[in-house]
């Protein structure tokens, strides 16, 4: 047998310890009856105004989006830190860096552009001006 095909055969054996996560039936199940009771609590909170307070409401309804979003992640996306060496969650932390970066960097920009309107500049002159001929 020559060096190559031996170094091949090496190579295809390191493939199959990868270990490869399958779902089952079960599984799908699971992640669905938790997707659906993490979307019904939210619709109940809201509709029938278990939280007045709507700030206390608005982080109650993150967190449960929040492990919604990690409920589909694992159940249906079979994201783990195991997944393709590792990348898949390397990639998942770079995109939430991104996104942080992105929503936190627009807020605080429209935040300082509206603190820093001309003076005198109100909605109702906005108006005013748009409606001129």
């Amino acid at each position: 047998m020559s060096a190559h095909a031996e170094s091949h055969d090496h190579h295809d054996d390191h493939h199959d310890d990868e270990v490869v996560s399958h779902s089952t039936l079960g599984g799908y199940m699971l992640g669905f009856f938790l997707a659906v009771v993490l979307t019904a609590i939210p619709f109940w909170l809201v509709m029938g105004k278990v939280i007045p307070d709507t700030r206390t409401l608005s982080v109650v309804l993150l967190s449960f989006a929040a492990i919604q979003i990690v409920v589909h992640m694992i159940y249906f996306l079979h994201m783990d830190t195991k997944s393709q060496g590792g990348w898949n969650m390397l990639a998942l932390i770079f995109t939430l860096i991104l996104v942080v970066i992105t929503l936190s960097g627009s807020i605080w920009v429209m935040f300082h552009m509206n603190a820093n309107m001309m003076p005198g500049m109100s909605h109702d002159m906005t108006q005013q001006v748009k409606n001129l001929p």
